[in-house]
């Protein structure tokens, strides 16, 4: 019998088009402390600098959240639909929609099944 890998499944698989939709929805980006030293290193400043002027406690206060913009979107979404710490984003950025998502998300969301 075949190995299988975990994108071997019988439910579809999203190409991100880089739309930017997700990185407009309300809610927390939570990051782990090494996210925390990846994107402070990334950016080029101290970790405490990063974690004390653009993350905040999580709306469950379980850990850090990036801020959001008064818009309400993501802190480092800049332009059109650019992220400026895409080579360090967080997991919960990079695993959308493959690895988590919500009822309704495909309303929103312009990724392509392939």
């Amino acid at each position: 019998m075949p190995e299988t890998s975990p994108l071997d499944t019988h439910r579809p698989f999203y190409q991100c088009v880089r739309c930017g939709n997700c990185c407009r929805w309300p809610g927390d980006i939570n990051i782990t402390a090494a996210e925390a030293a990846a994107i402070a290193a990334f950016l080029g400043i101290p970790e405490q600098d990063f974690i004390q002027n653009h993350t905040r406690l999580n709306a469950n206060r379980t850990g850090l959240s990036i801020v959001d913009k008064p818009d309400g979107s993501c802190l480092f979404l800049e332009g059109v639909n650019t992220c400026l710490i895409q080579p360090v984003k967080p997991a919960q950025c990079s695993g959308f929609p493959n690895e988590w998502n919500f009822p309704g998300w495909r309303d929103q969301c312009e990724a392509v099944e392939v």
